[in-house]
């Protein structure tokens, strides 16, 4: 249709006018069509629009500050990162949320943005380092994609910052698998930065020094592939869009292919990402484990991004592959483009720990709304009828907590957070109960989580209850589900890491024998002793809960 109408006018204009003035106008009526092409955007100027968001940003977190005179977001907390390596990320705008968004406990300390898809300048860099480095932190690691410009301002402040005796390192991640035969310059830097912003955020906030961050990050980028597809061009605000693609055409990689369904797309992004004659392919294989990150490019709906997930998991299943967990949304885009990229990680027991915590959570919050009513009805009976109530608070406030923050690497660091969100929002003798299940708990998990350091953690948190609360099992509290759950998971401290689930589920099945048989027992502790024994008929809502909240994790893990 543009073509059409500028072939009009320009044949209009020279049929009516001088050779003279035509070619001035032919330039006139182009420029007018090209700038017709220049995407419209809110925005309220392209010079300002990098800091205005940032601004934004930081306005709407109260977690997050901007450093004076640079574009660099960093924590506002600065304090917390005392004695540890704080992670400094960064690169072009244009690429949202990524990397600001990826700022707080157990991610980044802070992120530096250039102009859109612009490097950050060196001195910018600089000043972030710096400003970490005197807030205490033991080392400073720059978490970098692979582009020629962001290695080389990343690298110049690195070397001025040694300079000047701070402790700071660089991991380049290159993650791309378009190319055949990758040139000198590497694999570029995509999405899967993101896992790294996990993997080694989990590490520092767990306590590990400088080298041993650094030593686990690149190798678990050797298990990192990426690969996009896009079915329109993006434009950085102001200018034309990056590239035109033919009609009916996609880009894949940096190649041109057939739009196609949803499924064939897929397929041909993972044939070529794990294809062993391309140079830069990730090598997978049956009964390989991997998180799976479906990334919207900018401009996909969500409608289109849950059929591309669907079909990605399908396809590494038929291969035989366990995808273990699935990250699915916008986390490294390139402004509007309607697009998406599929990253994989192979991962280990280890490595699979640090991306599974939030959905635990999600699944037991999620399990005791559902379940408030049945427990309050249970308390009626035996007690002041809030049981289910109280135990929502607790759900509702874990919810809210994983909106407002990042969850630790460390798990010990975890416990003890909860336990103090329990104290603080739960209330009743099972926020006592379960606060000092955490906090007994939590030391445990510090500086291990193997089996081994589980079992230890599950018994001190039991045995505070009983010490503190007076309970013991066969009182028709929560310890009559509780107990007999532990008992079958101290297996954990002798068991491989494969037979995990299949002891959590023994022990689940135990927490809802042990809840059952409260029904035709004696209360001997809590407000339900004060009770005739006649009117209890029901279990105790108590260990009904304790129960739930155990099937609800097996069912995250098994999922």
């Amino acid at each position: 249709m543009r073509r059409a109408a500028r072939a009009t006018l320009e044949s209009l204009c020279r049929s009516s006018i001088s050779d003279k003035f035509y070619k001035g106008l032919k330039y006139n009526v182009i420029i007018f069509i090209r700038s017709e092409q220049v995407r419209r955007k809110l925005l309220n100027s392209v010079e300002k629009c990098v800091d205005e968001s940032l601004e934004g940003l930081v306005r709407s977190n109260g977690g997050l500050a901007l450093l004076r005179g640079h574009r660099v977001v960093l924590r506002s907390d600065l304090e917390s990162i005392k004695g540890k390596v704080a992670l400094l990320s960064g690169g072009g705008s244009g690429h949202e949320p990524a990397h600001a968004g990826y700022i707080g406990m157990g991610m980044l300390s802070g992120a530096v943005a250039g102009a859109v898809f612009a490097s950050p300048p060196p001195g910018s860099v600089l000043a972030a380092i710096l400003t970490l480095w005197k807030g205490g932190a033991s080392g400073v690691l720059l978490i970098v994609k692979n582009y020629t410009g962001d290695r080389l301002n990343f690298g110049i402040a690195l070397e001025q910052a040694r300079s000047q005796g701070v402790q700071v390192d660089m991991v380049i991640v290159g993650d791309d698998c378009a190319f055949v035969q990758p040139s000198k310059a590497g694999r570029r830097g995509l999405c899967g930065i993101v896992f790294i912003h996990k993997i080694a955020g989990a590490l520092a906030e767990k306590g590990c020094p400088l080298d041993e961050i650094v030593a686990r990050v690149n190798e678990v980028t050797k298990n990192i592939g990426t690969l996009g597809v896009s079915l329109s061009p993006c434009s950085v605000p102001g200018c034309l869009p990056s590239f035109q693609l033919p009609p009916g055409e996609m880009e894949l990689g940096l190649d041109f292919l057939q739009v196609a369904a949803a499924d064939e797309v897929v397929k041909t992004i993972i044939n070529h990402m794990t294809d062993s004659s391309n140079k830069s392919h990730l090598s997978l294989k049956s009964g390989d484990k991997v998180v799976l990150c479906v990334n919207n490019l900018g401009a996909l709906s969500c409608l289109e991004i849950a059929v591309v997930s669907k079909a990605a998991v399908h396809c590494l299943e038929e291969r035989g592959v366990l995808v273990v967990r699935v990250m699915l949304g916008s986390f490294m885009t390139s402004l509007e483009m309607a697009g998406m990229s599929l990253s994989l990680m192979k991962v280990d027991d280890e490595i699979l720990r640090l991306f599974v915590i939030r959905q635990v959570l999600e699944s037991v919050c999620k399990i005791l709304l559902q379940r408030q009513e049945e427990l309050n009805a249970l308390d009626r009976a035996a007690g002041d009828g809030d049981c289910g109530s109280t135990h929502a608070l607790l759900a509702n406030a874990i919810q809210e907590w994983l909106q407002t923050s990042k969850i630790p690497g460390n798990l010990g660091q975890l416990l003890a957070e909860l336990a103090v969100l329990v104290q603080e929002r739960m209330g009743g003798s099972s926020g006592a109960l379960y606060c000092l299940f955490l906090s007994a708990a939590a030391p445990h998990l510090k500086q291990n989580c193997d089996g081994a350091a589980w079992a230890k953690a599950l018994h001190a948190g039991t045995e505070a209850m009983k010490k503190y609360g007076g309970a013991e099992p066969g009182d028709r509290t929560m310890l009559d589900a509780l107990c007999p759950a532990v008992e079958e998971l101290m297996k954990l401290s002798t068991a491989p890491p494969d037979g995990h689930i299949a002891i959590l589920q023994s022990a689940v099945q135990k927490a809802d024998l042990g809840a059952e048989s409260t029904r035709n027992l004696t209360a001997k502790a809590g407000r339900a002793s004060y009770i005739a024994t006649e009117h209890l008929t029901q279990p105790d809502p108590g260990a009904v809960a304790v129960a739930a909240i155990l099937k609800a994790i097996l069912n995250a893990l098994k999922a």
